[in-house]
């Protein structure tokens, strides 16, 4: 990989990112661009590459170019288009048809299906190949209060269960359970049809990932093990119960579906805090947005930080990322926790009369 360019500007402020994932990665990248110096700090002892495939909508591609056009080329080769889905009822009959060909007429490209770990493996590589930002695996934030003391900046990218929100906001806003479990997993062929299936109080989905593989991912109440899921899709239209069988338990991801409730009222806080990707805005995953809203966020931050200059600036950047980023990625959560509740209703007949309206 070509050796990132020296970065200009003012004298650059130094900041600490709690998390690796893909919002922190994406942030301490676009910080050390901006010419900040960056610590990354991940309290697991790897970075945390589990997981199945990633929904990259146009905008969020676009974001991951700005952050380093080297990310985007990377994960665009290891990537599928995905250019037609359906949703469908258990028997198979189609209800409605997903709006992917709006997405890409309108964006001029399609949204990306790609792997987690090529996303994650991705930003760590561009993030090191500048040499000199320390990303501290097995290493908890700690004592929040002495991070900003010694810190112009503080990023909170550790997730739902963010202890930079915590210690910033407190615990009004916090992780609330949705009722359901998500089960996510890879089969070894490929699916002749995708999109989602959506039943009673359970729903089920099949995207591409790569040749020869189907990323799927299935919805049911909190209480199942993988025994009674096989046996809620049972009855279900082809490859629903194959996949289910043709797969081994054991390479199955199970969680439980949380969200962050109540909204917070700000992103950012004075003392020089920003929150970004599920530590601000954690939601359910019906919209297969939160990995690009965390790019989104990543972006939206290092681009206000980079514009306003070095610390001196940074008040003004974070009001400006918050202005930017807090209502249009509360807007995404409310219509996610939304679409959960419709996908997971029991009382399909109103629902799927609706959809068949759908264009």
């Amino acid at each position: 990989m070509n050796t990132p360019p020296t970065a200009r500007g003012p004298a650059p402020g130094t900041a600490v990112v709690v998390g690796a994932g893909v919002a922190g990665l994406a942030t301490a990248l676009g910080l050390r661009r901006a010419g900040w110096r960056v610590t990354v700090l991940e309290r697991r002892t790897r970075l945390e590459r589990y997981g199945t495939a990633f929904g990259i909508h146009p905008t969020a591609q676009a974001a991951l170019d700005r952050l380093g056009a080297q990310v985007g080329d990377v994960l665009r080769r290891r990537s599928v288009p995905y250019r037609r889905a359906e949703i469908r009822t258990p028997d198979g009959s189609r209800l409605a048809r997903l709006p992917l060909e709006r997405i890409e007429k309108k964006a001029g490209r399609p949204e990306l299906l790609v792997s987690r770990p090529y996303v994650i493996d991705a930003l760590a590589q561009a993030l090191r190949s500048w040499g000199d930002v320390p990303l501290r695996l097995g290493e908890p934030a700690g004592d929040i209060a002495a991070l900003r003391a010694a810190h112009d900046l503080v990023v909170g990218a550790d997730g739902i269960n963010s202890a930079v929100r915590t210690a910033t906001f407190g615990t009004r806003s916090r992780p609330r359970r949705a009722g359901t479990v998500a089960w996510i997993g890879t089969a070894g062929f490929e699916s002749p049809v995708h999109g989602e299936t959506w039943g009673r109080g359970r729903f089920f989905g099949l995207t591409p990932v790569e040749p020869g593989r189907t990323n799927w991912y299935a919805t049911a109440p909190e209480a199942t093990t993988a025994d009674e899921l096989r046996a809620l899709f049972a009855g279900w239209h082809d490859p629903v119960p194959r996949i289910l069988e043709e797969t081994d338990p054991a390479g199955w991801i199970r969680y439980e579906i949380r969200h962050l409730h109540p909204a917070l009222p700000s992103f950012v806080r004075e003392g020089r805090v920003a929150l970004v990707g599920d530590a601000a805005h954690a939601m359910t995953p019906n919209l297969g947005q939160g990995a690009c809203t965390a790019l989104l966020d990543a972006e939206a931050l290092t681009r206000a930080v980079a514009r306003n200059g070095g610390p001196e600036g940074l008040t003004a950047a974070l009001r400006a990322y918050d202005a930017e980023r807090r209502r249009a990625a509360q807007r995404v959560a409310f219509a996610s926790r939304t679409l959960h509740r419709l996908m997971t209703t029991r009382h399909t007949r109103t629902r799927d009369t609706l959809l068949r309206c759908l264009p």
